[in-house]
């Protein structure tokens, strides 16, 4: 994010006029690298995101957690579109016009964010659900989900403007142009606005609610606790390795426009450094229907199905099989829940993640 798509395509075009640093390495080395990593990332998230959207949106029964799994494949589904024309403007410019730029950039910062806050979203959901059971009585219901969903866009929407508004086409590149009485504020700002509003906030409710989360569990006496435990560990050591490299190198980059580097050989580190913490970070939308959805009953059943239909010899053979759940397991699932809160609806155990 850091200009993300202006960073990989040509930053060095604005850092060789700044700093007389040949980038050509780092140029042809994006153009080769960061087209297969979006495309690659593109495809598996494209893939993971739908088979959510798919799964709850033919479920019969909603709950307040799939209103937010469903805006969150929304939000990396919207993220994961604009890649492929991030990967066409690394090797050959951009060839859709302003509007286009725009658009894709917009659709790029609003899926990153929306994707950070209904992440964010769903830890407080799951806080109120476990920790503040009797409290979130009558506000975890579906019509609320569908209020803090809208109001959640509309944020996402609000704070994206600051870093795509400025997105022009420059030397057949989209890339963001500030006015000159801000070209030394504006993208500092920005750079701000995604380290804290994107990372530092959201990391810290994040922590705080399954920190809350899992004291509660240990105090709980249930045969779940164990596996609920390890899954919220996994949610929060995940979202914290893939995204606080990215958010450093943001943090540095914020540096570099006071001159605090000027040496070309630490700038072309950077770049390549940004160029690996990219990749890291980007992934992370891939894993989400993984580590948020398919954990649960319901999406494992939704796996289930798919499998069976698309590959039936294979499933009967049994290496689909473990997606299957049983009446029995589904049960049992539900009795967990409603011994640890009394107020949920969600049957697919989801909660626990």
């Amino acid at each position: 994010m850091t200009e993300a798509y202006a960073e990989v395509t040509t930053e060095y075009i604005y850092d060789e006029h700044a700093f007389s640093c040949n980038k050509t390495d780092i140029q042809e080395f994006g153009k080769i690298f960061l087209p297969l990593f979006y495309i690659a990332v593109f495809a598996l998230g494209l893939t993971g995101n739908l088979m959510v959207v798919f799964a709850i949106v033919k479920g019969n029964k909603k709950s307040i957690t799939d209103i937010y799994l469903l805006n969150l494949a929304i939000s990396d589904l919207l993220f994961v579109i604009s890649l492929p024309f991030w990967a066409s403007n690394t090797v050959r410019g951009w060839t859709l016009g302003t509007t286009a730029c725009t658009a894709v950039s917009s659709l790029y910062y609003i899926g990153f964010f929306g994707g950070m806050f209904f992440i964010t979203v769903i830890s407080i959901d799951r806080y109120l659900a476990i920790v503040r059971a009797t409290y979130s009585l009558r506000s975890r219901t579906v019509r609320h989900g569908f209020l803090v969903s809208c109001g959640v866009w509309a944020i996402a929407v609000l704070v994206s403007v600051p870093q795509f508004v400025f997105s022009q086409l420059i030397e057949n590149y989209c890339v963001a142009v500030f006015p000159e009485k801000l070209e030394n504020i504006w993208p500092v700002f920005c750079n701000m606005e995604l380290n804290t509003i994107g990372f530092l906030i959201p990391v810290c409710i994040i922590f705080y609610c399954y920190c809350g989360i899992i004291k509660t569990l240990l105090s709980c006496k249930n045969q779940k606790k164990v596996r609920a435990i390890k899954l919220i560990l996994v949610v929060v050591v995940v979202f914290f390795l893939f995204w606080s490299p990215y958010n450093v190198l943001i943090f540095l980059d914020t540096l570099k426009h006071y001159e605090l580097f000027t040496d070309c050989n630490q700038i072309k580190s950077l770049d390549y450094a940004m160029h690996l913490a990219e990749t890291i970070a980007f992934s992370h939308c891939c894993l989400n229907p993984f580590i948020y959805a398919f954990a649960g009953e319901k999406f494992r059943k939704y796996l289930y199905h798919v499998c069976l239909k698309c590959c039936p010899f294979l499933c009967f053979c049994g290496p689909c099989s473990h997606y299957q759940v049983s009446h029995s397991v589904s049960y049992a699932e539900s009795v967990v829940n409603s011994n640890i809160t009394q107020n949920t609806s969600d049957q697919d155990g989801s909660v626990f993640v």
